[in-house]
């Protein structure tokens, strides 16, 4: 209904708030506009006043680029896709994609999941195959947040288990892409794991993290975490669902370790005695040795137990050898080698597995775990160094003779060092947690690097920084042979047979020459095992590239097989 429109006396000036905030005030004469046409001007059209220049124009296909494209005053625009006037077919520049165009990246089903991810990871991300969905979702779709944590969860055991970080990230690839998601990027650091993924470009991407708390050494949980995924990526005969890994990883955590508490002690007083056979120990000093391990391992025991951190557990499993070893000095014994008990002692402390990871991720291109690695490697090995250097300060006080100048014995008995080095190795081993089905081979391979060493070192007299790193290349070849033949992690067969190798003369050396004030004789001992340690991670590492490059990896069809890691001359 229209109400009346009442008189001129009964219409009223209305108030403020009838008025429009963009109304002119009264009496303001308001601007006539010009009158609209039926056709508005494009967007994209030149304002009035401005002239397109003629000259830029080439071809008939003229016009805006959103039609009509004609503005007041202004004359025909040339389209979006004419090229412009300065524009030499001839003189063009190279096209980015090829006639032929770019080739397709295959990866052969015939090679281990981990070569396969780790060249997927070094390529770019527009250069990468679309995934090939090994195991079956439903209709829907796979279970995206599902998935993401049942990836980080696999990255935690094997980042705890001391894997590398390429070799972490390659398996959380490998899990994702399983499952049907593309475009993630895992992410690894030394406590934390990230991994996203982007459903499409113009979607927002979803990001899940975890954070590792706790590290333990068990070898056949980090085997049985191999198989699983190897299952999940490789075998397609093999239907492994969410629910189904996820209830073999909760196996995979509650199972026990393979070794109860008594072996591994008793391990560790093997690596002990015979650690101080090979620098030229007899039966006593063996037995002193390993009892002198026994007892710091049990310390360090009840200190876990009472959750000291790793520093003080370190510092006092240090101390029962070098007090052992001390002792034989002060009862005057002219047939034992006090120093050869506190080296075998060393030996079972260095920690040699998390100084080749750490050189590994840094030559890998993972700086920030590297550095964060070798940190770690740094405060245990001062843990180790402050236990002994106050042991043997007390020894130097009570007046114990403790000979600097005492190094290896001559090579006079290969055949017991040889089997000195496999007993270490069979030692190290056990205290890995490694599986049975593993002893063998690395005992194996611990034998052969200890006489590839004492062949160059002892009998051709070369350095023994380069006669440790070539032996050293060759544990980490036999162990990636290893590896690649039974599909799981090469870190079993590697990092136990190094157990030999470990610098532990030279570190013994080095701290009782800064004890006995000899401070430059000591740290030219310190600097030779560092450049010792440096070279077994190198060579480890080497060794395991070798294998690789001469080996068929997949990569594209044409062009290099191959990417390098991350970065490639320094650019």
């Amino acid at each position: 209904m229209v109400a009346e429109q009442g008189g001129p006396e009964d219409q009223k000036p209305q108030s403020d708030e009838a008025h429009s905030a963009f109304a002119p005030p009264a009496g303001v004469e308001q601007p006539t506009a010009p009158p609209e046409d039926d056709h508005p001007t494009s967007e994209f059209a030149l304002p009035a006043g401005l002239h397109n220049d003629p000259s830029a124009a080439s071809g008939p296909g003229q016009g805006s680029a959103s039609g009509s494209g004609q503005g007041s005053g202004s004359d025909t625009l040339s389209s979006a896709f004419v090229p412009p006037s300065g524009y030499n077919a001839q003189q063009q520049p190279p096209a980015f994609t090829p006639a032929h165009g770019i080739p397709m990246v295959r990866l052969t089903k015939e090679a281990p999941w981990q070569d396969r991810m780790r060249t997927m990871l070094r390529m770019p991300v527009f250069e990468r195959p679309a995934p090939e969905m090994v195991q079956k979702t439903d209709d829907s779709g796979p279970a995206v947040p599902r998935v993401l944590d049942l990836t980080l969860r696999i990255g935690e055991l094997l980042l705890a288990g001391g894997e590398g970080a390429e070799d972490v990230e390659a398996a959380m690839f490998a899990v994702s892409r399983s499952y049907g998601l593309d475009r993630c990027e895992p992410t690894v650091t030394f406590t934390l794991l990230s991994i996203s993924h982007q459903p499409s470009l113009v979607d927002d991407p979803i990001t899940a993290s975890r954070t590792v708390r706790r590290r333990g050494t068990d070898y056949t949980r980090l085997a049985a975490v191999f198989r699983l995924i190897d299952d999940i990526t490789s075998a397609e005969h093999v239907e492994v669902s969410l629910e189904e890994a996820y209830r073999r990883l909760a196996e995979i955590r509650r199972n026990r370790h393979p070794y109860p508490g008594w072996v591994l002690t008793a391990a560790a007083g093997l690596l002990a005695g015979s650690a101080s056979v090979l620098v030229g120990g007899g039966v006593l000093v063996f037995v002193v040795a390993a009892a002198g391990a026994m007892l710091g391992d049990r310390l360090a025991w009840l200190c876990a137990g009472r959750g000291l951190p790793e520093f003080y557990q370190f510092t006092v499993a240090a101390m029962p050898p070098a007090a052992m070893g001390i002792a034989l000095t002060l009862t005057h014994s002219t047939d034992v080698r006090p120093s050869a008990v506190i080296t075998g002692g060393l030996f079972a402390l260095l920690p040699g597995r998390a100084l080749v990871a750490g050189v590994q991720d840094g030559l890998t291109g993972y700086y920030i775990t590297a550095g964060a690695r070798l940190l770690e490697v740094m405060y245990f090995f001062i843990g180790i160094v402050g236990g002994v250097l106050l042991m043997l300060y007390l020894g130097v006080q009570l007046g114990a003779q403790l000979n600097p100048e005492a190094r290896f014995v001559p090579n006079d008995r290969p055949v017991l060092q040889i089997l000195a080095s496999m007993a270490l190795t069979l030692a190290f081993a056990i205290l890995l947690q490694q599986e049975r089905s593993t002893v063998l081979a690395v005992t194996l391979n611990g034998g052969v690097a200890w006489i590839i060493y004492g062949a160059m070192a002892r009998t051709g007299g070369i350095s023994p920084v380069a006669a440790t790193a070539v032996a050293a290349g060759l544990v980490g070849l036999f162990g990636q042979l290893f590896s690649r033949y039974r599909y799981t992690s090469s870190l079993p067969y590697i990092t136990a047979a190094i157990g030999p190798l470990l610098p532990g003369s030279a570190t013994y050396f080095g701290l009782l020459g800064v004890a006995q004030n000899e401070v430059d004789t000591g740290l030219t001992s310190l600097f030779t095992a560092v450049a010792t340690a440096l070279a077994i991670a190198i060579g480890v590492n080497l060794g395991s590239e070798i294998s690789r490059l001469f080996m068929r990896v997949p990569g594209a069809v044409e062009g290099p097989s191959r990417r390098a890691a991350k970065r490639t001359r320094g650019f």
